[in-house]
C-alpha cells in the first residue's frame, strides 16, 4: 500500500517559509527548528527522547532509504515535533526494513516534509540561530495566505529556553532494564539511572558490563536511591532546559560524595548546575555524529555523536572541586569534567553511540575502573 502524499509548509520563526510535500502524519506540530548533520542513524535520531519538542532538519539528503527496524530504536515511539528532509524515500531498500519512515512517523502523530531545500534551511538555522518552526498541511499555493497561517499557528509554539521537558519524557514508575538476561549471569551490582529522557543505548552499555541496571523516575528521592546501596548512580540525558529542572538537581547535590555518578548530556549539565555551574543557550547547538572532542589528559582525539542545544560555562565550574577533561574541537566548550574527591564524571556528548564508530565507548570503562570497582 503506498503512503498518501500531502501538500505542506514549513514556517520558521524568522518569517522563512519552504513548500514541499508532506509524509508521516498528515498534522500541525511545531517545535524549535535544529539541523543534524549525521549521514546515518536517523531512526536513532527521531527515537532519542532529547530531540522533544524540536523539529529535525537533515542535512544528508537522503532520509527513509533503509526504513525502520524495531531494534535499531533508542525509546518506545518518536517525541520529536517534526522531520525536514531533501528527499524521503516511502519504499527502502534493506532486508533488516520492517517498515517505512512514514507509517513510523505517522503511528506517533510526527509530521515530515521533504522536497525542500534543506541546504538553505541549515544555513538560515546556522546564521540566524536554532528558532521555532511548524510544520503544517497546506490546500492552496497562495504564499501570503500560507505565511500568514504559519504566523498565527506559531504564536502556540513555545520557546525552548526556559522550557522543563524531563518531566514529561521521564517514566512514571521504576523499572529494570534487561532483566530475564542480569538473571543469567554473575552481576557485579547494581547501577541506577535517573530517566531525563534515557536513551536505551546507555542501558545496554552499562548491562553489558555485567551490572543490573534500574531506571528510576527523574523526581525519585535521593534518600531512596542510597537506600538501595547501588554501585554507581547515572544521570542520563534529557531534552529542555537544565535551568528549569531544580528539583533534579536538588537530589544530584543530595547524591554527591556519597556515591559514584556518571553524568551524560542533560546529566552532565545537571550536575555542573549542582556544583554551582551554570549553563547557557547555544546559538544552534550541537547535533550530529561528527564533532571532534579532545581527551585533554591523553591528547586523545574522538569523534562523537551529539545532541545538545544548551552547555556548561567553563568558567562557572568550581575550579578546586572538578577538572575540565574533555573540549570541543569546534567552539572550545565544556564536554566533560572529573571530580576525584567526589568520584564523578560527566560528559556532554553520547559515548553509548558509535559514530567512530566506537570512539568513546572507553569513557564508561574509565568510569567503572576509575570510580566504580
Amino acid at each position: 500500500m503506498s503512503e498518501q502524499a500531502w501538500k505542506a509548509a514549513l514556517y520558521l520563526e524568522n518569517d522563512h517559509l519552504f513548500l514541499g510535500r508532506g509524509f508521516g502524519a498528515q498534522a500541525m506540530q511545531g517545535g524549535e527548528a535544529v539541523f543534524n548533520t549525521g549521514m546515518m542513524g536517523y531512526q536513532e535520531v527521531f527515537s532519542d527522547p532529547s530531540y522533544s519538542h524540536q523539529i529535525v532538519v537533515m542535512t544528508y539528503p537522503q532520509i527513509g532509504n533503509y526504513g525502520i527496524q524495531a531494534a535499531d530504536s533508542e525509546s518506545p515511539t518518536p517525541l520529536l515535533k517534526g522531520v525536514v528532509a531533501r528527499e524521503y524515500f516511502s519504499r527502502p531498500s534493506s532486508w533488516r526494513s520492517e517498515m517505512s519512515l512514514g507509517r513510523y512517523l505517522d503511528a506517533a502523530g510526527v509530521p515530515g516534509i521533504s522536497e525542500v531545500d534543506t541546504r538553505r534551511i541549515t544555513q538560515v538555522l546556522r546564521d540566524e540561530g536554532a528558532q521555532r518552526g511548524i510544520i503544517f498541511p497546506i490546500d492552496s499555493e497562495d504564499e501570503t495566505k500560507i505565511r500568514l497561517r504559519g504566523r498565527e499557528l506559531l504564536k502556540q509554539v513555545p520557546v525552548m529556553e526556559g522550557l522543563d521537558l524531563v518531566s514529561q519524557v521521564s517514566c512514571k514508575k521504576s523499572w529494570e532494564f534487561d532483566e530475564a538476561l542480569n538473571q543469567k549471569r554473575n552481576v557485579q551490582g547494581t547501577i541506577v539511572v535517573y530517566d531525563y529522557g534515557v536513551k536505551w543505548n546507555i542501558l545496554r552499555s552499562l548491562s553489558s558490563r555485567n551490572f543490573r541496571v534500574r531506571v528510576v523516575p527523574y523526581n525519585t528521592p535521593a534518600q531512596d536511591i542510597l537506600a538501595e546501596r547501588p554501585l554507581a548512580v547515572c544521570l542520563s540525558n534529557g531534552p529542555g532546559d537544565p535551568a528549569q529542572v531544580p528539583h533534579a538537581v536538588q537530589e544530584i547535590q543530595n547524591l554527591l560524595g556519597k556515591v559514584p555518578v556518571l553524568a551524560i548530556c542533560m546529566g552532565h549539565q545537571l550536575l555542573a548546575r549542582a556544583l554551582g555551574g551554570e549553563t547557557f543557550k547555544l546559538k544552534y547547538g550541537h547535533h550530529g555524529v561528527n564533532h571532534p572532542v579532545k581527551e585533554l589528559s591523553s591528547g586523545r582525539i574522538m569523534i562523537t555523536s551529539q545532541n545538545h542545544g544548551f552547555a556548561v560555562k567553563t568558567d562557572s565550574l568550581p575550579a578546586r572541586e572538578v577538572s575540565v577533561n574533555l573540549v570541543n574541537l569546534n567552539d572550545q566548550t565544556c564536554e566533560g569534567f572529573l571530580s576525584e574527591n567526589m568520584r564523578t564524571m560527566s560528559i556532554q556528548f553520547h559515548p553509548e553511540a558509535k559514530p567512530g564508530p566506537s570512539d568513546a565507548d572507553f569513557l564508561f570503562d574509565q568510569f567503572i575502573k576509575g570510580f566504580v570497582l
